[in-house]
């Protein structure tokens, strides 16, 4: 039955025959692929398992974390930490980088991930795990700043989702590929090879009750999709949230669509959600090897230089024509030539009418409408 299909494994070996040190970054994604197995086990349990909830005491970034996620944390340390490949982890999980024991030989690469991505566990809603891999080419320990690499020097990057079926989503730089874990011999195996997001798409996801928080481009284009054949887009759209990011991606990824999680002013101090380092540049790496755009709104995110491990970031990615649209957007705001749109969400006297003080809160160096 099983005879000829293509195991995660089996699909390394033919993957990574040209990269430098290619058994030691295959042998790291096995092992990461033995955690998700792990935190799949566990998250099907629900509340039979007895991790829901949140975790008394614990506070990381100033959020609560549920005791699922303090496990499936371990699961990935205990599964990562002893193979001789990493010199190094950085986790969601974490305030400063995880400090290999000293009984380990350390390796070339470095791990960052977040090991249950989505706040709706307690209510059995698809969660998931992303992850990066970087080179490490200094002989030393690695500090902080050894993490701090662009999106486009990653090696290689994933998530997992934890669903009715639990799936791997990889990415070493050849293409985006999803493998389905079978429960019955314990493989991933290969079901969706070479995934590709159409240019186009009539789909998008995002939180609509942060829409009085929004910068006025997203405004926008929101608003152009709420039209549908109406309006200037001259089609409809549909529109979808889950409130689990890994699973509005993993959606998007299957069949087109954008996904934003876009710049607000909800919390000064905290302009946006995602993280940059082991959220936002795994997910833009397998997004645009998959054909699709990843962008910050304004920028390309993949050549953000990070400033701090837990830095956040605005993301928007998916079909690339409608994440160019997008960008176009922010381009023409910045500039101020967007003023022949007439959406009445921007007449003279309406509520999101981006003045020089209302944008301010946005791009404090942008030129103010006149």
């Amino acid at each position: 039955m099983y005879l000829g299909r293509t195991t995660l494994s089996k699909f390394l070996i033919q993957q990574l025959t040209d990269i430098p040190d290619a058994g030691d970054l295959g042998a790291l994604l096995v092992d990461v692929a033995a955690a998700v197995k792990a935190i799949a086990a566990m998250t099907a349990k629900g509340a039979l398992g007895h991790h829901l909830g949140a975790e008394v005491g614990k506070q990381t970034q100033g959020e609560h974390p549920h005791r699922l996620d303090v496990l499936a944390h371990e699961v990935m340390i205990r599964s990562c930490e002893w193979g001789g490949l990493l010199a190094g982890m950085v986790s969601a999980g974490l305030e400063e980088p995880y400090p290999l024991p000293a009984e380990y030989v350390r390796g070339r690469y470095l791990l960052a991930f977040n090991p249950l991505d989505g706040s709706s566990t307690d209510i059995n809603v698809s969660v998931g795990t992303i992850f990066s891999v970087l080179r490490h080419e200094s002989a030393t320990l690695p500090g902080a700043e050894h993490y701090l690499q662009c999106g486009r020097q990653q090696v290689a990057a994933g998530y997992a989702i934890y669903g009715p079926a639990t799936m791997m989503v990889i990415s070493v730089g050849k293409g985006t590929h999803g493998f389905t874990l079978d429960r019955e011999i314990g493989n991933f195996i290969l079901t969706h090879p070479d995934l590709q997001i159409p240019a186009d798409a009539g789909e998008f996801a995002i939180n609509t009750s942060n829409a009085r928080f929004w910068e006025p481009p997203v405004h926008r284009y929101v608003t152009e999709c709420q039209a549908g054949k109406s309006g200037v887009r001259g089609r409809d759209f549909n529109m979808r949230w889950i409130a689990s990011p890994i699973a509005d991606v993993h959606r998007m990824l299957m069949r087109g669509g954008v996904f934003m999680h876009p710049k607000d002013m909800r919390d000064r101090n905290k302009p946006a959600r995602l993280r940059l380092l082991y959220e936002a540049n795994p997910v833009g790496f397998l997004v645009e090897q998959a054909g699709g755009r990843a962008s910050t709104g304004a920028h390309r995110l993949l050549e953000v230089q990070p400033e701090s491990l837990h830095q956040r970031i605005p993301l928007i990615v998916g079909s690339r024509h409608e994440v160019e649209r997008i960008e176009r957007y922010h381009a023409e705001w910045e500039s101020g030539t967007d003023k022949p749109y007439t959406s009445p969400l921007f007449n003279e006297r309406s509520l999101f009418r981006a003045e020089a003080s209302e944008r301010s809160l946005f791009r404090p160096d942008a030129p103010a409408r006149v």
